[in-house]
């Protein structure tokens, strides 16, 4: 069972973990990626805008991006080349680390370029503005879903911990099994170059009448 700590962490991480927020810089020619760890089942969104260096004015060449978001087993779920802006949403298909990369073409004189980048996945990837205004349902109505949906998500979260706590309990038990046969092999070879030394040095010793 969880304890009261655990629940705490579990909340602190959905409210924290599944919603980024953050601008950047980026030189030209270079590239920059952001890993976010999500389950499988959950729903993620994401949305990105180069800030305009000169306000009023048309966006440079020197500030478009080409992005890429790819799953922890390489598949693409969005790509973006030569853009100013985008946004991507998708429900993983997989547990693990998603990864949002962004490159800056390069040029000359190089260029920084500042970028605006918003990331959700989870219970923060809905828009409950958007479905208080769909469904004209009251106020309590809406705190309730909300309510509900955390608790589903801590429920969600806690089964995804113990599986990841299974799968590393199996991959300690492999890797202290492997250790184990490696030590042995090693004992083993060490005895049997130890048996050979002394082989070698009593068979030199008879030959040379020292015996």
């Amino acid at each position: 069972m969880f304890g009261l700590n655990t629940v705490v962490i579990i909340i602190l991480g959905l409210l924290s973990i599944t919603a980024q927020s953050l601008r950047f810089d980026l030189q030209s020619g270079q590239t920059k990626c952001i890993s976010e760890d999500i389950k499988s089942n959950a729903m993620t969104v994401g949305k990105y805008s180069v800030v305009n260096p000169s306000e009023g004015h048309s966006m440079p060449e020197t500030h478009r991006l080409t992005t890429r978001v790819t799953s922890p087993y390489g598949n693409n779920h969005h790509y973006g080349n030569h853009v100013e802006t985008g946004n991507f949403a998708f429900t993983a298909a997989e547990a693990g680390d998603y990864t949002v990369c962004f490159w800056a073409p390069d040029h000359k004189p190089p260029a920084t370029v500042t970028i605006d980048f918003e990331w959700r996945s989870g219970l923060h990837a809905k828009d409950w503005s958007n479905v208080a205004r769909k469904g004209q349902i009251e106020v309590m109505e809406l705190e309730l879903k909300k309510l509900y949906d955390t608790v589903i998500s801590i429920h969600d979260e806690m089964f995804y911990l113990r599986e990841r706590e299974v799968e590393m309990q199996e991959l300690n038990r492999s890797t202290n099994t492997k250790m184990a046969g490696l030590s042995f092999l090693s004992l083993m070879v060490c005895l049997s170059v130890a048996g050979l030394q002394l082989w070698h040095l009593k068979t030199f010793f008879e030959r040379k009448k020292l015996l």
